[in-house]
């Protein structure tokens, strides 16, 4: 036995003798979360939603002290959109931030109407109808397709389109273009009424396929266009605002029914808090995102919508939606956002 070894047993053995390693190093063990959420998004983790869905997890954590954890998997770490809105069905994912005019509208098909083709003129009708009437009804009904929703929905932005032919200017110029949209049957019929040719794939598959060539464009705000860096392998960006989305803030209903009263009311008063200081975050960045993306290489031009909402009229999109939706949600949609065709 070595002399450094005694003189290791020495020190500590005199420590514990004198009682002092309880005293002066305390044992603490970090006390596990009583009811643990994972939330799944489809976005890069540096964009807005998944920023604010820490300080609200943050939040969380601090108010409830530590009884409740928010676990946050962004950029499709768990799968696609299809596969987090299975696994949210399922319960093996508690909550998931999800477009309603997505995936989503394959369950609740009128979850899609606020996604109607030039719906929304600004942010100030997009609030209107979303914080108002519309967005209330909208809530009931995913409230009765099975899942708890909170109360503020999350902001994507207006969307604008991409591509690596040619600027879009009006409807003639996005004629037999191959579009890549999200899976929904409202965003396929969007671009087949102006003429393109949309193909529905997931997020998580849009980089590779702009990049192969296997479409031509995408469209989405300019947040995605950045923190997705879709900029490396597009060339032109038009100005449409064709589309405003956002997401729903979906809970599995057997995991929140688990939780006491006094733990929901915490966690969704910090979910919807962090929401609106993500709005104001989302309408600034893609306010200013302009000019950063023209340094890295995109054509931008802007475009009159009038064309191709009257496009939208001639093909008869307009009433096609209207007669899938109703006259009661349609007329819901435009006491806010103004008369469509």
């Amino acid at each position: 036995m070595s002399r450094s070894t005694l003189t290791r047993r020495g020190l500590v053995g005199a420590t514990l003798g004198a009682g002092l390693i309880g005293a002066a190093l305390p044992i603490r063990r970090a006390r596990a979360a009583e009811y643990v959420f994972k939330l799944g998004t489809d976005v890069p983790d540096t964009h807005p939603i998944n920023v604010h869905a820490r300080k609200a997890a943050e939040a969380i954590r601090e108010r409830t002290g530590g009884r409740v954890e928010l676990q946050l998997f962004p950029n499709n770490q768990l799968g696609g959109q299809s596969d987090m809105l299975s696994q949210l069905r399922s319960g093996a994912l508690e909550c998931f931030a999800l477009s309603g005019v997505n995936v989503l509208s394959t369950l609740i098909p009128t979850s899609s109407i606020y996604g109607l083709g030039f719906a929304f003129p600004n942010y100030d009708a997009v609030w209107r109808a979303m914080d108002g009437q519309l967005g209330q009804t909208l809530r009931g009904q995913i409230e009765k397709a099975g899942f708890v929703v909170l109360d503020r929905i999350w902001d994507n932005g207006f969307r604008q389109i991409t591509n690596s032919v040619r600027p879009i200017r009006e409807p003639k110029d996005l004629q037999g273009l191959k579009i890549r949209v999200p899976v929904s049957a409202l965003w396929t019929s969007l671009f087949k009424s102006l003429g393109a040719a949309p193909a529905g794939l997931n997020f998580s598959e849009v980089y590779s396929s702009l990049q192969t060539r296997v479409v031509d464009g995408q469209e989405n705000p300019p947040v995605i266009i950045d923190t997705a860096k879709l900029y490396e392998v597009q060339k032109y960006c038009s100005v449409t605002n064709h589309m405003w989305d956002g997401w729903w803030f979906l809970i599995n209903r057997r995991a929140w029914g688990q939780m006491p009263a006094d733990l929901k009311e915490t966690f969704a008063g910090a979910v919807n808090a962090a929401c609106l200081d993500e709005r104001k975050d989302v309408a600034r960045l893609n306010a200013s995102l302009r000019e950063q993306l023209t340094a890295k290489g995109l054509v931008f031009n802007d475009v009159d919508p009038e064309p191709f909402k009257e496009e939208l009229r001639k093909s008869g999109f307009y009433t096609e939606w209207r007669k899938r939706f109703g006259d009661d949600l349609m007329g819901q949609l435009e006491a806010a956002a103004g008369k469509l065709g």
